[in-house]
């Protein structure tokens, strides 16, 4: 009986020790402190040197915890990627992902290796370890914080946090085993990094694609599709990880595959993965915080210290930089990735890699990777927020989404009920726009369900449920969302061919000899844009209008406020016979334009 009561009180134990986790977040949130950080202490309270008192050193456990967790998480991070929105960072992401990654741990490796005394090999392990960021930590931050990353760099940070885990976890697995087995080889480990990736990407891609074929296929019982879903991604990492393929690569293509299918229950798997993701998240970070030995830590503060402060000043500045200098970013936006390269529990976990085959001074790399992660998740966790604001790569959100309910239609994969609550200064309830691609179904007011038809109007305080495609149900936020006020820049500053968004169609239709429906000449240029974009309006953003296309050149309050104009001819400069009587005809039409914007 002992016995079961000692598992009973464990039980007990861990409960708790979650549950204090998550009401201290609430805490944590109000005042802006990392949540990893709050984990990270509640399980050293309760470790045995805190005022818990409990003794815990099953590293195995902990490494089979963290395994799972990152999985999930990176699982999770898959199944939200859109195609879409990452394919123009593909290639900066993979860069900092493998590249980067590689740099910031050979720049460490000499700190650590004088400050710590260690061989070179062990130097490495250590840059190794500390060397990939946490995507859990950076994009949580984010959101405690209020800000909306412009769209490059958010999806640059969002791929390489996902990406660059695998990576950390291989060059540490290979430092592990050349420090294990005393020999190695670069052509060894170059074989096996691609070995590792290419089997990983296959396991990854045919095993989402399984998935997606049996959801859409075997008639689960309802409310099984999200367990089914969470299994699937641990039966890929785990049959990756025996195969000796990357199970973290595998685990995140595999979601990527999922999120970009039509899929049953898409919304039900993404809830479950939510809370799924969450407890892991908790209880890793509390075992992790349980094999903390504060005085031991203590010992080697000073010189972990000073390696987290090269990592963070010197080493990831310098990776970040060198890898995005073939791309098009510029000084500030690669300032703000550099300093966005939290460390949080990735780090923790890939040192107690050497704590579980029992390599020497494996408490020293956790030790430091446990004060790296502190330091990062103090300064840069902190000052997130001040340093988005003073490059100038985001701006804080002033309007929180409006409460979005999703519910999938059985039989049917394209499309989806999405409702929404009428606010008074939104754009659907004020200017009555809606985008092409959905449409109004029912209306709810005062407990009574109505049509469309029998609700007009519709009026503040109504619940409105429209069908759209699942992958752009986001999109519908802007409608439903508070107006807010935003001045447009003079458009007389950009150039002879941009105007106002609040120019109508048929203004410009007049102008420039194009065809627009009648029913859309009253319409505004920035209408035009809401109404037709299946996303948020962004710079850059175009669409035809007969034979010109619209360009978005200015973006205020999620509207767009200032567009340019786009002629045929500027499809292409090369010099052309009839060049004379096309410049006329430009000059004609700028005369028109000047028309719009001089009354």
């Amino acid at each position: 009986m002992a016995s079961l009561d000692t598992v009973s009180i464990a039980i007990l134990l861990g409960a708790v020790l979650v549950m204090a986790g998550i009401l201290s977040s609430l805490l944590a949130l109000r005042f802006g402190a990392p949540l990893l950080l709050v984990f990270l202490f509640v399980g050293m309270a309760a470790g045995e040197s805190g005022p818990g008192g409990l003794r815990f050193d099953d590293v195995s456990t902990t490494y089979l915890v963290g395994s799972v967790a990152l999985a999930l998480i990176l699982f999770d991070g898959g199944l939200r990627t859109r195609f879409q929105s990452i394919r123009a960072v593909l290639a900066p992401s993979a860069v900092l992902a493998t590249v980067g990654v590689l740099l910031t741990a050979l720049i460490t490796a000499p700190v650590a290796k004088y400050a710590l005394t260690l061989e070179w090999p062990q130097a490495l392990l250590v840059g190794a370890v500390v060397a990939s960021t946490d995507a859990a930590a950076v994009f949580l931050l984010v959101h405690a914080q209020g800000l909306r990353l412009r769209p490059r760099v958010g999806a640059t940070l969002e791929v390489e946090s996902g990406t660059n885990d695998p990576f950390a976890i291989f060059l540490t697995l290979m430092l592990v085993e050349f420090l294990s087995a005393g020999q190695s080889s670069p052509a060894h480990i170059a074989t096996q990094f691609v070995r590792e990736a290419a089997l990983g990407a296959v396991i990854g891609i045919v095993g989402g694609w399984l998935v997606v074929v049996a959801l859409n296929r075997v008639a689960l019982p309802q409310g099984l599709h999200a367990p089914f879903v969470t299994t699937a991604a641990l039966v890929i990492f785990g049959f990756a990880q025996i195969a000796h393929a990357s199970g973290f690569l595998a685990v995140y293509l595999a979601g990527m595959v999922i999120g970009n299918r039509p899929t049953r229950a898409h919304n039900s798997v993404v809830a479950f993965l939510d809370a799924a993701t969450w407890l892991a998240q908790i209880v890793m970070f509390v075992l992790l915080g349980l094999l903390v030995a504060p005085e031991r830590t203590l010992a080697s503060a000073l010189p972990a210290t000073a390696v987290a402060l090269v990592l963070m000043l010197v080493a990831r500045p310098i990776a970040v930089f060198l890898s995005l200098a073939p791309f098009r970013f510029n000084w500030r936006e690669k300032a703000f990735v550099a300093w966005v390269g939290l460390r949080g529990a990735v780090a923790i976990f890939l040192a107690s890699i050497p704590l579980l085959v029992g390599l020497p001074n494996a408490a020293v790399y956790f030790d430091v990777a446990f004060v790296v992660v502190i330091i990062s998740l103090l300064l840069q966790g902190w000052t997130l927020g001040f340093a988005a604001r003073k490059l100038h790569v985001a701006l804080p959100r002033t309007d929180r989404g409006p409460r979005r309910v999703e519910l999938d239609l059985p039989g049917q994969l394209e499309q989806q009920l999405v409702g929404y609550s009428v606010r008074a200064n939104s754009l659907f309830l004020k200017r009555g726009l809606i985008p092409s691609w959905s449409k109004p179904t029912l209306v709810i007011r005062d407990q009574k369900i109505l049509s469309p038809m029998e609700a007009e109007p519709v009026v503040k305080g109504d619940y409105i449920y429209l069908l759209a495609p699942p992958e752009k149900a986001d999109a519908l936020d802007r409608f439903f969302s508070d107006m807010h006020i935003v001045p447009a820049p003079d458009p007389h500053l950009l150039g002879d061919f941009t105007v106002s968004g609040e120019v109508t169609l048929g203004a410009v239709a007049e102008a420039y000899g194009v065809s627009v429906d009648d029913d859309n000449a009253a319409r505004t240029l920035a209408d035009y844009f809401d109404i037709h974009l299946d996303h948020a309006p962004v710079v850059g953003a175009t669409l035809p209008l007969d034979s010109i296309v619209l360009v978005a050149r200015s973006i205020g309050g999620n509207r767009v406020n200032v567009v340019g104009l786009r002629l045929p001819e500027d499809e292409d400069d090369a010099p052309k016979p009839e060049m004379t009587r096309v410049s006329a005809a430009k000059r004609k039409v700028i005369r028109a334009f000047r028309s719009l914007t001089n009354p």
